[in-house]
């Protein structure tokens, strides 16, 4: 896996003021959530107590790791590029970081896989792992985009029991334990049901760029998702009726948001209809289909039948020579 390698040079984003060389990017001041997250913020009550710990140190981690990200945010942080052409900043690794060490530190028998780590295939020998992704929406958070966020799961035996996806711009962390339901911020949501003859749909933005859900696009309001965990926990609280993308997609993108969308009572898939199974030797999947509780009923078919109709075709045109 290439995960680590990048170029030897790097970019800076620097804060408004600061100074910097010829080939320093100036970005706009960022605008978190005002007023900021209360000290005393209420944890989420988890009726599964054999998870209790488990919630309570990832959330401690995570609202850690969401206070650095507001910080080198504020004071400008470097990107550079991965062998793959993606980037990644100071803020991915400090991320990254932190919640390593909340592992190591707290649950050092389980195993561990993150988008900016090197894979150890230990892992796969693990009853529990912890998946995660520091920044979901790399490229988000560097052209200021607010749809970036941080991502979370503990896996145990292929299937997510503990999840939190953080949004550090609007100070929102969806939370979830199996069984327990879906909680924003420390208190319960049940989103209440809603029909929409036009569902708002998030899509992969290369895919709405080249065209890819234009027949979808006629009964949907197709919108392109800048990160797919954020994409996630806004199909789980009922905010967005769903998310399509027959792109693939790595276990660090979806952990999370699969429990938190389970425990809302809507449905996720892979593109071919499949359910998840986590900590695989090549943790990567092709699509999800991410259905809202609060959707209408169809809704589910009708994206997985766009999923099979686009697959379909990238295949054929894929084979010809």
């Amino acid at each position: 896996m290439d995960h680590l390698a990048v170029s030897p040079a790097c970019t800076q984003v620097l804060r408004d003021g600061q100074e910097g060389d010829t080939a320093a990017r100036r970005m706009s001041p960022f605008r978190f959530a005002d007023p900021e997250r209360p000290a005393t913020l209420c944890l989420p009550r988890c009726e599964a107590s054999d998870l209790e710990r488990e919630l309570t140190t990832l959330v401690e981690s995570i609202l850690k790791a969401g206070t650095k990200v507001r910080e080198l945010v504020k004071v400008g942080f470097d990107v550079q590029t991965k062998s793959d052409r993606s980037p990644v900043t100071t803020v991915d690794h400090e991320v990254n970081r932190i919640l390593h060490e909340m592992q190591e530190r707290a649950f050092p028998l389980d195993g561990w896989l993150s988008e900016e780590s090197p894979d150890n295939p230990v892992r796969l020998t693990s009853r529990r792992v912890w998946i995660v992704d520091p920044i979901d929406g790399t490229k988000a958070l560097v052209n200021r985009i607010p749809e970036f966020c941080i991502s979370v799961a503990l896996i145990e035996q292929g299937t997510p029991v503990v999840a939190a996806i953080l949004n550090p711009t609007t100070d929102e962390l969806f939370t979830a334990v199996r069984g327990d339901g879906l909680f924003l911020n420390g208190t319960r949501i049940t989103p209440s049901p809603t029909y929409d003859v036009n569902p708002a749909i998030l899509v992969n933005t290369w895919e709405f760029r080249v065209g890819r859900w234009s027949t979808l696009a006629e009964t949907a309001r197709c919108r392109p998702m800048h990160s797919i965990a954020n994409a996630l926990a806004l199909v789980a609280s009922g905010r967005i009726q769903g998310a399509l993308t027959i792109e693939p997609e790595y276990e660090w993108d979806v952990a999370a948001g699969v429990l938190l969308i389970t425990e809302s009572g809507g449905t996720i898939s892979d593109a071919a209809g499949k359910p998840f199974v986590f900590n695989q030797p090549t943790p990567r999947f092709r699509g999800v289909i991410a259905v809202a509780a609060t959707s209408d009923k169809d809704l589910r078919a009708n994206l997985q039948a766009h999923a099979e109709r686009a697959g379909s075709k990238s295949d054929r045109a894929q084979a010809v020579p």
